[in-house]
C-alpha cells in the first residue's frame, strides 16, 4: 500500500515534494505540546500549488489514507500531530504573498507565509494586520486560522478569527471551495468562513486567505506596573476595563514568571513584585493614557508605576513578555502551557486557584495572561525524565483546565484543542454540542480522513 500510495502522489508532485526518508519524515511527527501521541506519517508531502493540494486529496480518498495538514508546527495542543500511516501535508512551500490592497485594505496570502514577514509586508504600504502570536516570526498564517490565534493586541485588536474575510478551502475529495468575500461587509449563507477558522484542519485544507487590514496605528509607548499581590494586579485590569479605556496591550506576568525571564536573559525586572502588569496604547497621545492607568493601577494597590519614555523602552519590556514561556521551559526543561479563558471579573480567582494546584502538586506554576481579554496561560513547569513529576503534571494541567471551567471559562482561548484537550472539549460542549459539531464533520469530511484524533 505504502508503495502504492507513493506512486499516487509522485504523479501529481515533483520528486522533490515528496519526502520518504524515515529520519526526515520523522521530524514532521508532532508540533510543540508535551503528553500528545504523535503516529509516524507514511511520506511527508510539501505542495506549492493549489493544484497539487488537490491531487494529494484526491489520492488520500481515493486509498482512504488520513491526512494530517501542517504549518510550522509551532502549535501547543498536538493539532499537528501525525496519525499513524498518514499523508501529513505541509503547506510551508505555499508561502506567497498574493496581494496587497490599501484602497480595500486586505492582503491575499497562501497559508504557508509567516506571520511576522505579512506584517512588515503591509506595514510597508501604511497599514497593519494585528493578530500576533507569541511564535509570530516562525508561525504561519494558515496554522494561525487553523487554530484561530491570538496574540498580545488582542484586548484591543481581536483574535485570528475577526480578519479573515474569506478562504479557498480544499476538500477532502479534492473539490476547491470558496468562502466568504473581499468586500467590507457581507452576509450571503451560512458563514462557513469562520467555521473553518480554529477547525485545525480537521474540515478541510486552507490554501488561500483574503484577510482584513486595519491602517498603521501609531507607536505604542508601555508601562510597567508592579504589585504586592497577584489580585491587586487583577483589581488594576478590572478598573481598567470598567472605566472604559482600550489599551493596545494589557499582559500580566506572576512572580514565577518574572523571576524566569530575569534568570534567562538578565532582563533587569522587578523580582520583588507578585504581579507584573503592562500596559499599552497606540493612541494619539498615550502619554496621557498611560497616566490615566497608571493612576487606575495606584489605586488597585500599586506598589510602583513606571511609564516607558521612549519606543525604545517600551519594546525590551514586550520583549521580556515575549520571553516568558521560553524562560518558563528553561527552569524544568519541559513545560505543559495551558490556555485557559475567563472572564476578566475571575481573573483573580484563576490566578488564586493555580497558585493552589502548584502547592498541591509541588510543582513550579508560572501565570503569564493576556489579562485584558482573560486569557490566562498557566505554565507547568517539570522534569520529563521523571515519571512521578510528569504525572503530577498532568494532573495539575487537568485540575486548572477544571478551575477555568468552574469560573465560567473556558479550556481554550488561542491554542485550540488538537490532541490535548479533546477529552475537555465534550466537558465544555456537551453531549448536545458534541454530537451537531461531528455532524458538521461528517458533512465536509464522510471519510474522516482529514487530521483525525483531533478535535474529537
Amino acid at each position: 500500500m505504502s508503495r502504492t500510495l507513493i506512486e499516487r502522489l509522485q504523479e501529481g508532485l515533483p520528486a522533490e515534494a515528496v519526502l520518504t526518508d524515515p529520519d526526515v519524515t520523522s521530524s514532521y511527527a508532532h508540533d510543540m505540546a508535551s503528553f500528545c501521541e504523535a503516529g509516524t506519517p507514511a511520506v511527508v508531502v510539501l505542495p506549492r500549488t493549489v493544484e497539487q493540494v488537490q491531487h494529494v486529496m484526491r489520492t488520500a480518498t481515493e486509498l482512504r489514507i488520513p491526512v494530517v495538514p501542517q504549518g510550522a508546527r509551532t502549535g501547543l495542543s498536538g493539532a499537528a500531530n501525525a496519525s499513524e500511516g498518514c499523508i501529513v501535508l505541509s503547506l510551508v512551500k505555499m508561502d506567497r504573498i498574493l496581494e496587497i490592497s490599501p484602497v480595500d485594505r486586505i492582503a491575499v496570502v497562501e497559508p504557508g507565509v509567516v506571520n511576522a514577514t505579512l506584517s512588515r509586508a503591509v506595514g510597508e504600504h501604511g497599514l497593519y494586520y494585528p493578530p500576533d502570536p507569541s511564535s509570530w516570526e516562525t508561525c504561519t498564517i494558515g496554522g494561525n486560522i487553523g487554530t484561530a490565534s491570538g496574540g498580545l493586541c488582542c484586548v484591543k485588536y481581536g483574535v485570528t478569527a475577526e480578519y479573515v474575510l474569506g478562504l479557498d478551502v480544499v476538500l477532502a475529495d479534492g473539490r476547491l471551495m470558496s468562502t466568504g468575500r473581499r468586500t467590507a461587509k457581507g452576509v450571503a449563507g451560512y458563514d462557513l468562513t469562520r467555521l473553518f477558522v480554529g477547525s485545525e484542519g480537521s474540515l478541510g485544507i486552507v490554501v488561500r486567505a483574503v484577510l482584513a487590514l486595519k491602517p498603521q496605528p501609531p507607536r505604542q509607548l508601555v508601562l510597567a506596573a508592579e504589585f504586592a499581590s497577584t489580585k491587586a494586579a487583577c483589581d488594576a485590569v478590572c478598573a481598567i476595563m470598567e472605566g472604559g479605556h482600550v489599551p493596545s496591550l494589557l499582559e500580566l506576568m506572576d512572580r514565577t514568571t518574572v523571576k524566569a525571564v530575569n534568570a534567562l536573559a538578565n532582563m533587569g525586572l522587578p523580582e520583588s513584585t507578585e504581579g507584573l502588569l503592562l500596559a499599552a496604547f497606540d493612541t494619539a497621545d498615550p502619554a496621557a493614557d498611560l497616566a490615566a492607568v497608571g493612576a487606575l493601577c495606584e489605586a488597585a494597590g500599586a506598589t510602583q508605576v513606571v511609564p516607558a519614555e521612549d519606543a525604545a523602552e517600551s519594546e525590551l519590556l514586550l520583549q521580556a513578555r515575549r520571553l516568558s514561556l521560553t524562560a518558563l521551559e528553561a527552569v524544568k526543561g519541559t513545560t505543559m502551557i495551558d490556555d485557559v479563558c475567563v472572564p476578566r471579573s475571575r481573573l483573580a480567582d484563576m490566578l488564586d486557584g493555580v497558585e493552589r494546584i502548584a502547592e498541591k502538586y509541588d510543582l513550579t506554576i508560572g501565570v503569564c495572561a493576556h489579562a485584558g481579554d482573560g486569557n490566562t496561560h498557566p505554565t507547568v513547569c517539570f522534569d520529563a525524565t521523571d515519571p512521578d513529576e510528569g504525572r503530577r503534571a498532568r494532573e495539575s494541567f487537568d485540575e486548572i483546565m477544571a478551575l477555568g471551567l468552574e469560573l465560567g471559562g473556558t479550556i481554550t482561548g488561542e491554542h485550540g484543542v488538537g490532541v490535548l484537550k479533546k477529552e475537555w472539549l465534550a466537558r465544555e460542549i456537551g453531549p448536545v454540542g458534541v454530537e451537531m459539531q461531528q455532524a458538521v464533520k461528517a458533512a465536509f469530511d464522510p471519510h474522516s480522513l482529514l487530521n483525525p484524533g483531533k478535535l474529537f
